[in-house]
This record gives structure tokens, C-alpha cells and sequence, in this order.
């Protein structure tokens, strides 16, 4: 069975057209590796009520096995995605977000400034990851093998 996943973009920037998703995009052509179809990707200004908006839709309406956002887990006032994905999750994963940072910490300190959750929403996997194309590369990278296990142990498979 293909993985159904969902790609949400944050940014105000490409949400007005006014710069390319190429975060967004490098999604889509990484989870192939695992073999993900992406069901739903779109782009929302940094906004809480817009974010919650789309993560509820794609868990409670369309049921995407995973939502991978990008964007919006910086310090700025705008950035606000982990904040949204708090309020919709109902089981937190601090795990992957912790091996993303430690993946990332190999390369540089900055890592450790993403606040990337991710967490479990009726049978939807959610996962924050950075804007950049080079963090989203670096932090799917460590965790895309794990998708599919964790999707298993949703499911009631074992450890």
C-alpha cells in the first residue's frame, strides 16, 4: 500500500508568490523513497487558525498516513507551526524531532534552534520540519525509514 501523505508549506512569502516552495517540493520527491504518494500540498501564510485548518483537514478528512509540514519553526513572531500542530495533536512524539536535531547537530549548532514537534492525530503521523531546502533534506533524511515503522506500531504492530 502506498504511504497517503500530505505536504503543508508555511511561509508568508510563498504563500503570496512571491518565492518558490523548494522545501515544499523536495517533500514530495523524498518520501517517494518510501514509497509515499502525496494526497494533498498546499501553502498557508504563517498563521495558527490557517495551519490547524489544513492539519485537521488532512487527518480527520482525507486520513493521510503522515502530514510533513516545512517552515515556521524558527524564533520570529510569525513562526508558529509547532504551536498550530500542539493543538491538534493527541499524543506527542518527541523522538523523531529529538533524532532530527541530533542528525542535524552533526553538521551544525543551529540545529538545535529548530522547535519542530511531531506528534499522532487519529491515525495521522504529524511531523514539523525546518523552511530551509538543506535542514528539510538533512532532517528527513534521518527520519524517513522510521515512517513507516511508526505507521505499523499505529496500527497496533509491535515494536
Amino acid at each position: 500500500n502506498p504511504i497517503k501523505i500530505a505536504v503543508l508549506t508555511s511561509s508568508d512569502r510563498c504563500s503570496r508568490g512571491e518565492a518558490e516552495d523548494v522545501s515544499g517540493r523536495l517533500i514530495t520527491e523524498m518520501v517517494k523513497t518510501i514509497g509515499g504518494r502525496v494526497a494533498a500540498y498546499d501553502i498557508v501564510p504563517d498563521e495558527i487558525p490557517a495551519l490547524k485548518e489544513k492539519l485537521l483537514h488532512y487527518s480527520d478528512n482525507l486520513a493521510v498516513n503522515v502530514v510533513i509540514t516545512t517552515g515556521g519553526t524558527g524564533f520570529s513572531g510569525r513562526d508558529v507551526t509547532p504551536e498550530a500542530t500542539l493543538q491538534v495533536i493527541e499524543k506527542n512524539i518527541p523522538g523523531l524531532p529529538e533524532l532530527m536535531r541530533a542528525e542535524g547537530l552533526k553538521k551544525t549548532k543551529k540545529a538545535v534552534l529548530s522547535r519542530g514537534v511531531c506528534g499522532i492525530r487519529k491515525n495521522t503521523l504529524i511531523l514539523n520540519l525546518p523552511g530551509s531546502p538543506k535542514a528539510v533534506r538533512e532532517s528527513l533524511e534521518a527520519v524517513l525509514d522510521l515512517i513507516p515503522h511508526s505507521l505499523e506500531m499505529m496500527r497496533g504492530g509491535g515494536h
